[in-house]
């Protein structure tokens, strides 16, 4: 059988042949095309990165919520409002998986992993986590023994995690405390914060201090593969955000100062003997025992663009906050960030509302859709929330490889 010759249909009244061409360029009457012709335009090929943290789960079990699975769930099958569910291919957590404001107990370890264990269209592996101030051992116990039996990135206590580093669709290599892996061209830097090192800049015996704190060790590593890298678009997570980019990142404006010269809480509280930390409550502060090091801030001021995108949490507010003039999605030094936080919706409840960030990455384009995601109704109807929707730019294109 003779197969037709694949030609455009003539433009037939109303649309004179001027307009055909202008449309047709544009793409309006791509639905008019002959299948042959449709056909030979293959669809864009996309990854989406779902972005989260903050899910505090012991906090909203005690509300018989659940803040992890819930948002799991959700993402797969849609809300039980009718919220839509939606795709993603890996999932980046930034950390603070417990609630405790000291060492968190193995309870919440176990109920984390179940928790995970919501998901069924995806792997545990799928998950990419990264401790968070309140994940944080205690002084005289393992190294953040809590975050690597239960989050273990790298699969070492799989019997615990249900993490298998054999299973990663993305391999990681590194250290429980900063490790990478590759999508394409893109190259992911996972941090961890240190909420563990001796007061003020982690744990007393009272419990926890806010101030985001980071390893030299980790920081070295850090620059030194932002610099091997530079063909890649180069993207990095801590808990923390760095000083004065995203909303309540500044110093000081975690807390609130009374008449009285004592603190109280915007985002984030202040034990009596933080002394001047409560300064760097909403950000990533410490490097080892250097107060307000800005070791990264300082690094990229003196290289625009190194990086091209940085992901955290930690500061807990609705998707529309803006303080002194920073919201969750904002650009400096050539970078993008993105405060994703937080899933709790009880821990901190004043300003807590459940909500992540879904990033759809497009072959060929240095665009990225970044939608937020509502998990509750707290805030407005459960699901996509369009007014917090930003697109964001790379220095380079995206390449799936």
């Amino acid at each position: 059988m003779k197969s037709e010759p694949c030609h455009p249909p003539p433009p037939t009244s109303p649309t004179t042949r001027r307009r055909f061409v202008r449309t047709a360029t544009a793409g309006i009457t791509l639905a008019n095309l002959p299948r042959c012709l449709t056909a030979q335009v293959p669809a864009a090929k996309v990854f989406r990165l779902w972005a989260m943290g903050d899910a505090h789960v012991g906090a909203d079990l005690k509300h018989k919520r659940e803040s992890l699975a819930d948002a799991i769930r959700q993402s797969e099958h849609g809300g039980k409002n009718g919220a839509p569910g939606f795709d993603w291919d890996i999932a980046l957590n930034v950390g603070d998986l417990s609630a405790a404001q000291v060492p968190p107990e193995e309870d919440e370890g176990r109920e984390a992993v179940r928790q995970y264990a919501a998901a069924t269209k995806h792997r545990r592996e799928d998950f990419y986590d990264i401790a968070g101030n309140h994940d944080a051992s205690g002084q005289g116990e393992p190294t953040q023994g809590w975050f690597r039996k239960w989050a273990d990135p790298l699969g070492e206590n799989t019997q615990f995690s249900g993490v298998d580093p054999q299973r990663r669709r993305y391999p990681v290599t590194g250290t429980w405390e900063r490790y990478e892996f590759r999508v394409g061209n893109l190259v992911l830097l996972m941090m961890s914060d240190r909420n563990d090192l001796p007061p003020p800049m982690g744990r007393g015996k009272r419990g926890g201090y806010p101030a985001g704190a980071v390893s030299r060790a980790t920081f070295d590593w850090w620059r030194q593969r932002v610099e091997a890298n530079r063909e890649s678009i180069v993207i990095s997570a801590h808990h923390h955000m760095l000083r004065e980019t995203t909303v309540g990142s500044g110093d000081w404006e975690g807390l609130i100062k009374q008449p009285d010269g004592s603190y109280k809480p915007r985002y984030h509280g202040q034990p009596a003997d933080a002394g001047n930390a409560g300064e760097g409550a909403s950000y990533l502060y410490f490097m080892d025992d250097q107060p307000k090091a800005m070791a990264f801030e300082n690094y990229l001021a003196a290289h625009p663009g190194a990086i091209d995108l940085w992901f955290g949490g930690h500061t807990h507010t609705n998707p529309d906050d803006n303080f002194n003039g920073r919201t969750h999605v904002e650009r400096k030094w050539g970078a993008n960030f993105i405060n994703c936080c937080a899933l709790t919706r009880y821990h901190g409840v004043e300003h807590s509302r459940p909500m992540s960030r879904l990033l759809t990455f497009t072959e060929g384009s240095t665009a990225v859709r970044v939608q937020c995601y509502l998990h509750d109704n707290s805030h407005a109807a459960q699901g996509w929330y369009p007014k917090a929707e930003r697109t964001i730019r790379l220095g380079k294109p995206f390449r799936m490889g």
